[in-house]
């Protein structure tokens, strides 16, 4: 199957990566990738109301958690640029080349 490809303005062969993750563990919801990001994509909630699992799981780096954290509020309108993984501190985006729809 072929995944999605599309051509720059100089006419090279480009490979857009879709955001399929978001790390919420590692998120210490700083907003850069919602300021970065060209569409609808992230939104900003207050971490008490996710699920989280075990608190161990947060990272170390801080004495407790954030009180917000960014949570994927719509994966379609990603359009691949992965402008939000480049400006993430924590690193807690996954992207991914899509397949065509058939």
């Amino acid at each position: 199957m072929s995944t999605i490809t599309g051509l720059t303005r100089g006419g090279v062969q480009w490979t857009p990566a879709f955001i399929v993750d978001l790390n919420q563990n590692n998120c210490i919801g700083c907003g850069r990738c919602f300021k970065v990001c060209p569409r609808d994509v992230f939104e900003l909630v207050d971490r008490d109301e996710l699920d989280l699992g075990d608190d161990d799981d947060f990272d170390d780096d801080f004495d407790e958690a954030p009180g917000m954290v960014m949570n994927l509020k719509n994966t379609l309108d990603c359009i691949g640029c992965e402008a939000c993984s480049r400006v993430c501190p924590k690193a807690c985006l996954t992207h991914e080349p899509q397949a065509i729809a058939a």
